[in-house]
């Protein structure tokens, strides 16, 4: 992707304006005298990650064992929304039922099959196909026709990550610029960092033949002196560094900007400053400034902050696909030591056969003490803690699911969201608890839910100690299925 000055004349440039490097793969912007240096998102390099908080395990008494002693961690939404980002090669093959609502009933509403029937340059097509998407996901082939339609209209979706839609709204942006025009056009706001570093990969990625569109990102470290003339047509950016470009440095026109984006509305509301700022930034845009907002969920708060940014919006909403435990059967071991544990984990893997396997630990220090176990024993195991930067994790899991590991070891920061069609059984080396020392229903759901995916069958097992049997029938309880499908009782030995 050329940069400024390059002499290919191809590729979307990215402006290195005073304070900010240019942008290879590793990005970081740079430090200012006095400053920490801050280590770039993508490195590989195994350290406390910042999405991540800890709190303590359950109860202040005495633990018996010592892995017990250990924080548990309690991963922030902002971090989950990251990690899928960066470990979706290729659009999911959603099964979400689409639902528009809007203000006209008798507006016309039309989705696409191809990206060819959409309005869009061929640069951006060739773009498109080079990352691989060769027909549009279903919040595509709803949302683009609206987003590009003459005249603009505002637009309110619901899409989970993987669904396609930082592609969409990033084809809205390139295609809503006038190339011919050196200022800025387009603002999109990311509630982190990071999360705005990877909506600009995508937009590299797709407008690497778009020679004549730049972008720059209103992150923290890309300080721009008051007066500086922005010749950038796309900003990407945080709401705090955003508002001071055009409050306090006074670098952006608010009053010429065409496209407003904002990106995981529902992690904005949830993240103290983040929405207020926000507001002030939209409600000094011009009335026929298109308004395009992203959100995971759709909650109440989520929908009154929409109605506070957004006017007489199209709104489109999936439903989300509901896990069952109709097509696992769960299994349980009663254990009285962590070594008896281990006993019966090895027993099911001298007695069943199985393409690849996730085993889940409730501590970090858990995970760690069964990865060197296996390891020791000859099985390729992975490991996944919250430990692990979100880059290293992301590898981790590309790595898991291209078969270089059969196993992978992980605490909760991969219960959600990881689909690998090899995997047939899943092992909860402990029980999820909450801090009250009660099953995590939810936690346990999507935890055996990493099996049965895709239609097919799947097997969990479950390691309990004896004094926590109770927390099996808790979940008996909870989950009413088959009689076939309620945890079955199996000897160690």
């Amino acid at each position: 992707m050329a940069e400024a000055g390059d002499s290919s004349g191809a590729g979307l440039g990215r402006a290195a304006p005073p304070g900010l490097l240019p942008l290879p793969c590793g990005f970081t912007p740079g430090s200012t005298a006095g400053s920490r240096h801050r280590p770039s998102p993508y490195s590989l390099q195994r350290c406390r990650d910042p999405f991540v908080r800890r709190r303590g395990g359950r109860g202040d008494e005495e633990k018996g064992e010592e892995e017990e002693e250990e924080e548990q961690e309690e991963v922030l939404p902002a971090e989950t929304s990251l990690l899928n980002k960066l470990i979706r090669t290729s659009l999911v093959e959603s099964c979400h039922d689409v639902e528009i609502l809007q203000r006209d009933p008798n507006s016309p509403l039309y989705s696409i099959r191809s990206f060819e029937e959409l309005p869009l340059k061929k640069e951006l097509l060739k773009g498109i196909y080079m990352m691989g998407f060769n027909r549009p996901s279903k919040i595509q082939e709803t949302a683009l026709p609206m987003m590009l339609a003459y005249p603009p209209q505002n637009l309110i979706a619901q899409s989970q990550s993987g669904t396609g839609k930082t592609a969409a709204f990033v084809l809205a942006m390139l295609s809503r610029v006038n190339a011919t025009e050196k200022y800025p056009q387009c603002l999109c706001l990311a509630p982190t960092y990071e999360l705005a570093l990877q909506i600009g990969n995508v937009m590299e990625s797709i407008g690497r033949f778009c020679a004549d569109i730049r972008l720059t990102y209103a992150v923290r470290g890309n300080r721009v002196p008051q007066g500086t003339v922005l010749k950038e047509q796309i900003i990407i950016g945080t709401p705090g560094t955003m508002l001071d470009w055009c409050f306090k440095q006074k670098v952006v026109d608010l009053k010429k900007i065409t496209l407003f984006v904002l990106d995981e509305a529902d992690i904005m509301i949830d993240t103290q400053g983040l929405a207020g700022q926000s507001i002030r930034i939209q409600r000094a845009l011009p009335k026929s400034c298109q308004m395009l907002l992203f959100s995971a969920t759709f909650k109440a708060t989520v929908r009154e902050f929409a109605e506070r940014i957004v006017s007489n919006p199209i709104m489109i909403m999936l439903r989300e696909d509901e896990l069952t435990l109709s097509n696992i059967r769960q299994y349980f071991f009663v254990c009285r030591s962590r070594e008896e544990k281990y006993e019966a984990l090895c027993n099911i893997y001298g007695s069943i056969t199985i393409g690849q396997a996730m085993i889940f630990c409730q501590t970090r220090r858990s995970a760690d003490w069964l990865a060197v176990a296996m390891t020791q024993d000859g099985h390729q195991v992975a490991i996944l803690t919250a430990e692990l930067t979100v880059a290293h994790r992301a590898n981790v899991i590309q790595r898991f699911r291209s078969g270089k590991e059969k196993v992978l070891i992980a605490t909760n920061v991969c219960a959600r969201g990881i689909d690998v069609q090899q995997v047939t059984i899943v092992v909860n080396f402990s029980l999820p608890t909450n801090l009250q020392g009660e099953p995590d229903f939810e936690t346990y759901l999507h935890r055996i839910g990493r099996t049965g995916r895709f239609g097919k069958s799947g097997i969990a097992f479950s390691m309990v100690e004896s004094q926590d049997v109770a927390l099996v029938e808790m979940i008996e309880e909870h989950f009413p299925t088959f009689p076939d499908n309620q945890p079955r009782k199996l000897c160690v030995t």
